[in-house]
C-alpha cells in the first residue's frame, strides 16, 4: 500500500492541474445533481417493529384522521390565575378572552371559521364537558359519579380553578414547516399577557418543538480555535488554511451528495446532515493536518518536493486510510440498530469521511504541487526547537514521554482509577426522549409542563393511548361493551389515575351523530406518574404483558401507543441494540489494527482504552446532566439518542488518534528502535499533531455547551468530555505507560498469524529513502536519525 500511495501522492504532486480539475468537475456534478433532482428531506419518525409503531399502525388503520404522534402541529396554551386566584375572576377571564381573539391573528394560523374548536376559555370548556359526561351518563343509566369522575380526568381546568388549558394548531402539514417567527410571535405574545394582566400564560406540544436557528457562534467558536491551533503548529498562515479548505470542500461534496441522494430515497431527514457535517469537518481537518505535517518533516530529507509529497502520502497517508476505515465502520454499523433515519444518518457521514480521506490523499498534495514553496507562506513565527547531542529534537512531546517512562505504572494505575471512577454513575444512567417535562426550566414549553404536573397531576403529560381493534367481534352491542371492558380492565391497573373510552370509529352525520357502529376504539390511560418516570414504565410494561390474555378473552386486538410508549420503546429499542452495535464496531475494529500494527496488544489496549474513556463519558455525563451534580443544569433523563451516537462519533476519532501516534511508534520499531526508543519518537513527531487535532476537537465540540438547548448542550458536552479523556488521558498517557510496561512485547503476533495478515506497510518500509533523488546527506552523528524533525527548517520550506 506504501508504494501505492507514493505514486498517487507524488502523482498528484507533479500533475496538480488535472486533480484539482477532476475534483472541480466533481463537485460541479454534484452540485448539478442537488440542484437538478433534489426532494425535501422526510422526516418521518418510524422505528419499524417496536410496539408503539405496530399499534400507531393500527390506529391509523382505524382511524385514518387520527395524526401522527411524532408530527403533531398542536400547541397547548396554558394560563394560571396567581396564587389565591382562579381564572372564573373577571380580569383574568378578559384576559383569557383578548387571547383567543388574538391567538388567531398570528403567523401560519388558518383564517378558516371553526379551525380551532378547542381555543376555548377553559372555564366555560370544563362545564360544558362536564355536563356533556353527566348526560350521557344520565341518558345510558350509567354511573354520574364515574361519569363526574372520567369528566375530570380529561377537563381543561384544574380543580381548584387555578389552572387551564387551550389549544390549538398551526396552518401546516408538517411540524418542520412551523416557522420560528410564530412560535416567537406566540411567546411574545403570551409574555405581554403576563406582564399587563397578570395571567401567567406558557406554551407546548408538538406546535412548541424547538425550531429556532442558534446562529452560527458555535461553529465560529470552534473554526476560530481551529485556525489558531493550526497557526500555532505550522507558524505559517497558508499552511493553517490547508487543513479547514479541504475540510470544507469534503463537507460540501458529502452534503451535496446527500441531497441529490433524496432523489433516490425517502429515508433521508433533515437532521441526517448534523452528523455528516459535523464529523466530516473533525475528520478533514485531522487527516489534513497529519499530512501536512509529515510532508514537511520530509522536507528536510530531500529538496525534491514531489518525492516529499510522495513519501507523506505512502506514509502518513497509510494512516489515514486505516483511520478513515475505523470511521466508516463505527458509522455503518449504525445499521444495525434497526432506526432508518439513524442508519440514513450513519451512512451518509461515513461517506462525508470517504470524502475526506480522498481529498486528504489526492487534494492536498495537488494544492501543494500548484503552491510548491509557497506552501508554508505567511510566516507568522518562527520555531527553534532545542536539540540533545544526537541533534534530536527534544519537544514537549519528547519530555513527556520521557516522564511517563519514569513510572508508567503509576500513571497507568492513576488513569484506571481515576476514569474508571468517573465510570460508577453509569449504572444510574435513564434514558428517555425529549420532553416538554425535561426541557430547561428556563423555556416556555417546561413551564407549561410544570404548571399542568401541578394543575392536574404528572400523568397528565404522559398519557398512554390504547388503541383497540373489535373488527373480530361480530355483534355490535357486544363491541361497544367490550370497549368498555378493556378500559375498565385498563383502569384496574396498578398505577392508574382514570382509563376511559375518548374516541371511536363510528360513523357520524353533519351533526356528529353516530349513524352506525363502531369497530374501533381509543382509550385514553392517564397514569399516575410521570412519563419518564419508573412507575410509567413499569406501567407500560404490565399493559402490555395482560394484552395477549386480553386480546384472548374479548377477541380484540389491543395495543399502547402515545409518546410516553413511543419514547419508552425507541429507549429500549436502542439500549438492547447497543451492546450489539459495540461489539461489531469494536470486533472489527480490533481486526483492522492488528493488520495495521501486526500486534494482538496494541490493538487490544486501544480498544480498552476506548471503553474506559467512553465509560467515564456516560459517567460524567449522568453525573453532570442527569442528577444535576455541581447545580449547573437541572437534572433530566438523558437523550436516548446520545450513548449511540456517541460512541459511532467518538470511536472514529479515537482510533484516529490511535493510528496517527502509534503508526509512529510502529514505524520507528521497525526502523531498529527499541519499544522505549519507538514511544518516545512516536511523541517526538506525532504528539503534537494529535494534541492540535484533539484541541480542535475539544474548542469545537465543547463550543456547544454555550447554545441554549438541552439537547445540543448535553451533546456538545459528552462529545468534548469523551476526547478530553480518550485524546489526552487514553491515548497521551495510558496507551505509552502500557507500552513501556510492554516492551518488546507489545508487538508480539503469533508466528501463524503474521504469516496468514495482509502486509499493508503501513509504517512505509518498502520505501527506500535513500534512493530518492535530491535526498539531503545527514551528518555522520545523524546517520540514525532517519525521521528527525525539523520544523523550525524554514530555508528548506522556500519561506
Amino acid at each position: 500500500m506504501a508504494r501505492l500511495l507514493y505514486r498517487l501522492g507524488s502523482t498528484a504532486y507533479r500533475r496538480w492541474p488535472y486533480f484539482i480539475a477532476a475534483w472541480v468537475v466533481l463537485a460541479v456534478t454534484i452540485g448539478g445533481l442537488a440542484a437538478a433532482f433534489s426532494k425535501p428531506m422526510q422526516d418521518e419518525f418510524t422505528i419499524p417493529g417496536i410496539p408503539a409503531e405496530e399499534a400507531a399502525e393500527l390506529q391509523q388503520q382505524l382511524f385514518p384522521d387520527a395524526g401522527d404522534a411524532m408530527d403533531d402541529p398542536s400547541v397547548n396554551v396554558v394560563v394560571a390565575a396567581p396564587e389565591g386566584h382562579t381564572l372564573d375572576e373577571p380580569q383574568y377571564a378578559a384576559a383569557i378572552a383578548d387571547l383567543i381573539t388574538a391567538i388567531p391573528e398570528l403567523p401560519q394560523m388558518s383564517d378558516a371559521e371553526g379551525a380551532n374548536p378547542q381555543l376555548v376559555d377553559p372555564v366555560v370548556a370544563a362545564e360544558a364537558r362536564e355536563q356533556l359526561y353527566v348526560q350521557a351518563a344520565e341518558a345510558s343509566g350509567g354511573d354520574v359519579d364515574a361519569a363526574l369522575e372520567n369528566a375530570a380526568s380529561v377537563s381543561p381546568l384544574s380543580e381548584d380553578g387555578r389552572i387551564g388549558t387551550m389549544t390549538f394548531a398551526w396552518d401546516v402539514d408538517s411540524n418542520l414547516d412551523i416557522e420560528a417567527a410564530s412560535q416567537e410571535a406566540l411567546a411574545e405574545l403570551l409574555a405581554e399577557t403576563t406582564d399587563e394582566t397578570g395571567l401567567i400564560a406558557e406554551a407546548n406540544g408538538g406546535g412548541m418543538t424547538d425550531m429556532a436557528q442558534h446562529g452560527m457562534s458555535a461553529e465560529l467558536i470552534g473554526l476560530g480555535v481551529a485556525l489558531l491551533v493550526l497557526l500555532l503548529t505550522f507558524g505559517s498562515l497558508v499552511a493553517a488554511g490547508l487543513p479547514l479548505l479541504n475540510a470544507v470542500v469534503g463537507v460540501g461534496l458529502g452534503l451535496g451528495g446527500v441531497a441529490a441522494a433524496t432523489a433516490l430515497t425517502d429515508t433521508i431527514g433533515s437532521s441526517t446532515t448534523g452528523i455528516a457535517s459535523m464529523l466530516g469537518l473533525a475528520v478533514g481537518i485531522d487527516y489534513t493536518l497529519f499530512l501536512l505535517a509529515r510532508y514537511r518533516t520530509e522536507l528536510h530529507h530531500t529538496d525534491d518536493r514531489r518525492h516529499a509529497a510522495g513519501i507523506a502520502v505512502g506514509t502518513a497517508g497509510s494512516a489515514v486510510v486505516f483511520a478513515g476505515l475505523t470511521v466508516l465502520i463505527a458509522l455503518s454499523a449504525l445499521a444495525v440498530v434497526g432506526i432508518p433515519f439513524l442508519t440514513a444518518m450513519g451512512l451518509a457521514a461515513a461517506v462525508t469521511v470517504l470524502l475526506a480521506v480522498l481529498v486528504a490523499l489526492t487534494l492536498l498534495p495537488a494544492i501543494l504541487g500548484m503552491l510548491k514553496s509557497k506552501a508554508f507562506g505567511g510566516q507568522v513565527r518562527k520555531y527553534s526547537p532545542k536539540r540533545d547531542e544526537d541533534h534530536l529534537v527534544v519537544n514537549n512531546g519528547v519530555r513527556w514521554a520521557r516522564l511517563l517512562g519514569r513510572a508508567p505504572l503509576a500513571f497507568a494505575a492513576l488513569v484506571v482509577v481515576v476514569l474508571g471512577a468517573l465510570a460508577v454513575p453509569v449504572a444510574q444512567m435513564q434514558t428517555a426522549l425529549p420532553s416538554d417535562s425535561t426541557a430547561s426550566p428556563e423555556t416556555t414549553q417546561r413551564k407549561a409542563a410544570d404548571l399542568v404536573t401541578e394543575g392536574f397531576g404528572p400523568g397528565r403529560e404522559g398519557v398512554l393511548l390504547a388503541v383497540v381493534d373489535g373488527r373480530g367481534i361480530d355483534d355490535d352491542a357486544t363491541r361497544q361493551q367490550t370497549f368498555a371492558d378493556v378500559a375498565a380492565w385498563a383502569g384496574q391497573q396498578e398505577g392508574v389515575a382514570n382509563a376511559q373510552v375518548v374516541l371511536t370509529n363510528a360513523p357520524t352525520d353533519e351533526t356528529g351523530t353516530p349513524t352506525g357502529p363502531a369497530t374501533g376504539a381509543m382509550i385514553r390511560i392517564v397514569p399516575e406518574s410521570g412519563p419518564t418516570d419508573q412507575a410509567t414504565i413499569d406501567l407500560l410494561a404490565a399493559l402490555r404483558a395482560g394484552e395477549a390474555e386480553l386480546e384472548a378473552s374479548t377477541d380484540t386486538v389491543v395495543g399502547i401507543t402515545g409518546l410516553t410508549a413511543i419514547g419508552t420503546d425507541v429507549s429500549d429499542r436502542l439500549s438492547d441494540a447497543l451492546p450489539v452495535y459495540l461489539a461489531i464496531v469494536v470486533g472489527l475494529a480490533f481486526v483492522l489494527l492488528v493488520v495495521v500494527f501486526r500486534s494482538i496488544l496494541v490493538p487490544l489496549t486501544a480498544t480498552l482504552g476506548f471503553l474506559l474513556s467512553i465509560m467515564a463519558t456516560f459517567g460524567a455525563t449522568v453525573l453532570i446532566f442527569q442528577e444535576g451534580a455541581l447545580g449547573l443544569v437541572e437534572g433530566a433523563p438523558i437523550i436516548s439518542f446520545l450513548p449511540v451516537m456517541l460512541i459511532g462519533i467518538v470511536f472514529g476519532l479515537a482510533m484516529d488518534y490511535q493510528v496517527f501516534l502509534v503508526s509512529r511508534m510502529r514505524e520507528a520499531h521497525v526502523h531498529g528502535m527499541s519499544t522505549r526508543e519507538a514511544v518516545i519518537d512516536g511523541f517526538r513527531n506525532s504528539a503534537r499533531v494529535v494534541s492540535a487535532a484533539a484541541t480542535i476537537m475539544l474548542a469545537v465540540f465543547g463550543a456547544f455547551i454555550l447554545i441554549d438547548n438541552e439537547i445540543i448542550k448535553v451533546m456538545g458536552f459528552a462529545l468534548a468530555a469523551s476526547i478530553l479523556f480518550d485524546a489526552f488521558i487514553v491515548r497521551m498517557v495510558l496507551i505509552p505507560a502500557v507500552l513501556f510496561l510492554l516492551g518488546e512485547k507489545a508487538w508480539w503476533i503469533p508466528a501463524w498469524l503474521d504469516r496468514i495478515l495482509p502486509n499493508v506497510d503501513i509504517e512505509g518500509e518498502a520505501l527506500e529513502r535513500d534512493s530518492i533523488p535530491g535526498r539531503k546527506p545527514l551528518d555522520a552523528d545523524r546517520a540514525d536519525d532517519w525521521d528527525g524533525d525539523r520544523d523550525d527548517d524554514l530555508e528548506v520550506l522556500g519561506v
